[in-house]
């Protein structure tokens, strides 16, 4: 495992710290995360020396940056300034129809500060969905999201919303898979399912639906092809309440509502119906995490890739048909 280039960041979870301490190596990890590797591993994640728990040391100086950079946000009352806070890319680097993620850096005191991203969210829903984000960020497995940015010459006009986002040093799991020549050991993927599981739980205990798992969905913050302990990964791109209809219809004469629904990832009872609000549940999200699953083990590829149309996929899940199981997939699994 590499060190962080993040110095508010557990090298461990990439979560900002809590309870910083200091090493028998000589580097700052979470408490909690450090001694659950000490427990299962012994040794340092970075420098493979032995380590005890016993000689786990306060970082009080990075406990001091911490609360310098949370003192930061509250002073700003979570409410950041486009070109006055922070300073984004002319161009996206990563877009869809209503999203666009920006490269983006602090102007102020930005010695100790986290690497960031500008998400710009359009669309009649874009701001429900901001929320969710900036609700539902304190969690291992999801992506922090550190508040709304106020742009005065954009904003207001198209009604769009940016977002400060952590950085992802790895881009998507989407990507990661196709750009490695070989899979990842199989017991790597498991862990990173895992994790997207944890991510996916924690959202519906707060009654929320991720509404669009996909390996575009999880971001990578560390990956180790061969040891599953070394790879972290955060979910993203989610915004669906089960009392609301994120993926309603948006007034357009050419717009219909299998246009915004991930067709090729939904449920067969979203298929058949995808205007009923109680149709996105647990259940629904269980079959999404499973095509995940498939294209993560199919390395990438789009799901149901030998139909071209969407609306043959359509009619081929509502009749019961399934994804073949991957050839990449052992039996255990």
């Amino acid at each position: 495992m590499s060190t962080s280039n993040d110095l508010l960041s557990c090298p461990i979870s990439f979560v900002l710290f809590h309870d910083p301490v200091v090493a028998q190596d000589g580097h700052t990890y979470e408490r909690a995360a450090i001694e659950d590797w000490i427990r299962r591993n012994g040794k340092s994640p970075i420098t493979q020396q032995q380590l005890s728990i016993k000689h786990l040391y306060p970082n009080h100086l990075e406990t001091r940056i911490v609360d310098s950079f949370e003192e930061f946000t509250r002073n700003k009352k979570y409410q950041f300034t486009l070109d006055i806070d922070i300073r984004k890319s002319d161009r996206p680097f990563f877009q869809t129809q209503t999203k666009s993620i920006y490269n983006a850096q602090w102007l102020l005191n930005n010695d100790n500060l986290s690497e960031i991203v500008l998400l710009k969210i359009n669309g009649a829903r874009a701001r429900k969905e901001a929320s969710f984000y900036v609700e539902l960020t304190r969690h291992p497995n999801i992506v922090r999201t550190f508040d709304f940015v106020n742009d005065k010459d954009d904003n207001r006009q198209n009604g769009a919303v940016l977002l400060i986002q952590e950085y992802a040093c790895k881009g998507s799991l989407y990507d990661l898979l196709q750009e490695q020549p070989v899979l990842p050991n199989e017991k790597v993927l498991v862990q990173m399912f895992l994790q997207i599981i944890e991510a996916m739980i924690y959202l519906a205990s707060n009654q929320v639906i991720h509404g669009d798992s996909a390996c575009r969905s999880a971001l990578v913050f560390h990956a180790d092809p061969n040891n599953p302990e070394n790879n972290v990964v955060k979910l993203t791109d989610f915004g669906l309440s089960r009392a609301s209809q994120l993926f309603s219809v948006v007034p357009s004469s050419a717009q219909t509502q299998l246009d915004i629904v991930p067709v090729r990832y939904a449920a067969p009872e979203i298929l058949l119906d995808s205007t009923q609000p109680d149709h996105y549940t647990e259940k629904s999200e269980v079959n999404s995490m499973g095509v995940l699953m498939w294209e993560a083990y199919s390395r990438s590829t789009l799901p149901w890739t030998n139909v071209e149309r969407d609306e043959d996929v359509i009619q081929l899940v509502t009749m019961g048909d399934v994804l073949p199981q991957s050839s990449n997939c052992s039996q255990p699994y």
